[in-house]
């Protein structure tokens, strides 16, 4: 096994892993409209506008990364927006807020995981590669006349 398969196999591991843990950690939002409006008034409490709003948005946003994430298939625009919301995460929820490293720890693995692959995008093991394998021999076959 070469360099690049081996790359490629800790991607995949990667995103499963971490795509398995982002739907996890929402999952209970989505099943259960009561935790929904739980997290919305954390939100609220610590000072968000439109909690309700910010409190779905960030839910589906990890929801459908972490579908993203296993799959492989947009993965750079799930990542921009995993990003951003662990961003948001990190400051307002906990930084501002003068929370330990230990609590803010998971957040940050995951920002971390959003960074990677968003700049390392799917690797070769994913619905993006696929595609674009695809497109690349639709661009080279030879067109009908």
């Amino acid at each position: 096994m070469n360099r690049e398969q081996r790359k490629d196999i800790a991607l995949l591991f990667i995103r499963i892993v971490f795509g398995i843990r982002l739907i996890y950690g929402v999952s209970d939002n989505i099943i259960h409209w009561d935790r929904m409006l739980e997290f919305r008034d954390f939100i609220a409490s610590i000072g968000f506008p439109l909690p309700l709003l910010c409190a779905v948005v960030s839910v589906y946003a990890q929801f459908f990364a972490g579908i993203s994430w296993i799959s492989g298939y947009k993965v750079r625009v799930f990542s921009l927006l995993t990003i951003l919301n662990f961003i948001v995460a990190i400051i307002g929820a906990h930084l501002l807020q003068g929370d330990t490293y230990m609590n803010t720890a998971p957040a940050i693995h995951l920002l971390a995981v959003a960074f990677l692959i968003y700049f390392v995008h799917a690797g070769r093991y994913s619905v993006d590669n696929y595609l674009e394998e695809k497109r690349k021999k639709a661009d080279i076959s030879p067109k009908d006349s």
